[in-house]
């Protein structure tokens, strides 16, 4: 079963690499990362871009907010479950 990740990101420089390393973290193997950044402008994007070998999708456009982002992830995601990860939070040991 895959598991589809998405996290919806704009200008969170602070914490998203906490999130990614989170997620890349994870020991089950078949998951999809899929991250949508919003445009940022503060250095998020090139921290999403240290990673790229590692994350399945990134797409970094301006949108129309926090829901067209979470959208576009869905529309992107192949998994059999969906999860939602946002850039500030992380997964649990």
């Amino acid at each position: 079963m895959k598991v589809s990740i998405i996290t919806v990101v704009w200008n969170n420089v602070k914490t998203i690499k906490d999130t990614i390393d989170s997620v890349l973290g994870q020991t089950y193997a078949n998951i999809e990362y899929i991250i949508v950044d919003g445009a940022s402008t503060d250095g998020t994007f090139e921290i999403i871009q240290n990673y790229s070998d590692k994350i399945t999708k990134i797409v970094s456009e301006s949108d129309k907010g926090i829901y067209d982002g979470l959208n576009k992830g869905v529309s992107l995601a192949t998994g059999d479950v969906i999860a939602f990860l946002h850039s500030d939070d992380v997964y649990a040991n």
